[in-house]
């Protein structure tokens, strides 16, 4: 079979922004991350309770395994089908599953009185369940769409868009839910009117399936490729790659671990807004958007400013801004206040974010062009296992780290920042980034 055009090593033959395929993908994406963050920041918002230091009863890591599992479970099926089939039709199916689910979202909010959790944490899972496909079909797309040259470019312009995605989604969730939920004298909230909110969410479902019309056909990489159970996990040729490739493996590591930390940051700022730094679901909202704008900076900077850089270096820059910037929003005053206050924390939370775009954007770049062609579906949909076995353990892992903060050591919940900081120092001391 001939490889795409996208692996020619003549100059590509158009710009990347003029490739309507690039804009369709870019949409596309854009909007199901922004109904991903919208709903599941709702989720975590509802998990840590309605009233400002009324935290005592915090699932917001059983909300984030919820929403987690279905990767860990299905990434190996997932990779597996975006090798089988076309990766742009795959996605067009994914895009009309999100308009069913964030349909099924107004059913379960308008019977919350009925259904209570049940309704709306069964919609997290399936939310969990389309990313999980959507993913390898996603990102395991731009080598056979463009050109080798325009790859980190368009990562990072994807990445970008991810992220503003996840800004607006995390930030209009906080909005949702402070103008629609209603909060009887005890303080007790109804969680009924959200389902205006998943009502949006449909719409845009319906947009971002128009969208991805606009990414043109790409063949199946291996129509011939039959389906084992060991596919279920990390299929077999992946095994064998990754021993072949030790330096994969370990950009498969560290990937996983960036990401544990990524699971860990959304909760831990949504109790430090809510408790720690007593504010709003709105303004603790934006407080966790702060993150992404990071970045956001960060992507544009990667493929602006460092892109001479050697991409090893790049890694270990990345991996220190984020050390030093957790360091920071995690000192407290004797008192228990947050040391840099609000804005301080929020503009900490942006340096941390550039550092982690100028960390990752490198490895996920390694990761999409190593492999060979046949196999690079099924190794982005081991990326996604490996990533959310991170986020995975990111959930009870958070529960544990604040019961370890609050109720053995008495520190507030900011301290969790010098935790996760301490995750990432062996990756700052021992990781270099191999060359291609």
């Amino acid at each position: 079979m001939q490889e795409p055009s996208s692996q020619d090593e003549s100059e590509p033959t158009q710009s990347l922004l003029a490739d309507r395929s690039f804009w369709g993908l870019a949409i596309t994406q854009f909007l199901g991350a922004f109904n991903d963050n919208l709903y599941k920041q709702l989720m975590l918002l509802i998990a840590i309770g309605g009233i400002a230091g009324a935290t005592k009863d915090d699932r917001q890591g059983w909300a984030t395994l919820a929403f987690s599992l279905p990767f860990v479970l299905l990434s190996g099926v997932a990779g597996y089908l975006s090798d089988r089939n076309s990766k742009s039709r795959i996605i067009v199916i994914c895009k009309i599953a999100e308009i069913a689910i964030t349909l099924l979202a107004v059913l379960a909010f308008l019977m919350y009185g009925n259904l209570g959790d049940y309704g709306t944490w069964t919609v997290l899972v399936l939310m969990g369940i389309h990313s999980t496909f959507f993913g390898p079909a996603k990102y395991g797309i731009l080598p056979e769409l463009f050109h080798h040259k325009h790859l980190p470019r368009a990562n990072g312009l994807i990445l970008m868009s991810t992220f503003l995605a996840i800004i607006l989604g995390v930030v209009l969730a906080g909005a949702i839910k402070d103008a629609l939920v209603i909060k009887d004298a005890a303080g007790n909230e109804d969680y009924s009117h959200l389902w205006i909110g998943s009502l949006a969410c449909a719409i845009v479902a319906m947009i971002g399936t128009l969208t991805s019309l606009y990414v043109r056909y790409t063949s199946p990489v291996q129509p011939q490729a039959r389906f084992q159970m060991v596919d279920s996990i990390v299929p077999e040729p992946i095994v064998s790659l990754l021993k072949r490739d030790r330096p994969l493996l370990l950009a498969l590591v560290v990937s996983s671990v960036f990401w544990l930390v990524g699971g860990l940051v959304m909760p831990v700022v949504n109790r430090m807004g809510k408790d720690q730094l007593q504010q709003a679901d709105t303004k603790t909202s934006v407080l966790t958007a702060g993150l992404a704008i990071g970045i956001i900076i960060g992507a544009i900077s990667a493929n602006l400013i460092l892109k001479r850089m050697p991409k090893d270096k790049q890694v270990s820059l990345g991996v220190l801004i984020m050390i030093v910037s957790m360091c920071l929003v995690s000192i407290w005053k004797p008192n228990g206040d947050v040391l840099l206050g609000y804005n301080g924390t929020f503009l900490g939370l942006i340096i941390a974010g550039i550092g982690a775009a100028v960390f990752v954007i490198p490895i996920q770049v390694f990761l999409q062009e190593r492999p060979p062609l046949e196999l690079k579906g099924r190794l982005i949909g081991t990326m996604n296992f490996a990533n959310f076995i991170g986020i995975l353990l990111a959930g009870p892992i958070y529960q544990l780290l604040i019961w370890v903060a609050e109720r053995c050591l008495a520190w507030p919940v900011s301290s969790v920042f010098a935790m996760m900081a301490a995750m990432l120092v062996p990756i700052l001391l021992f990781y270099r980034l191999p060359k291609l």
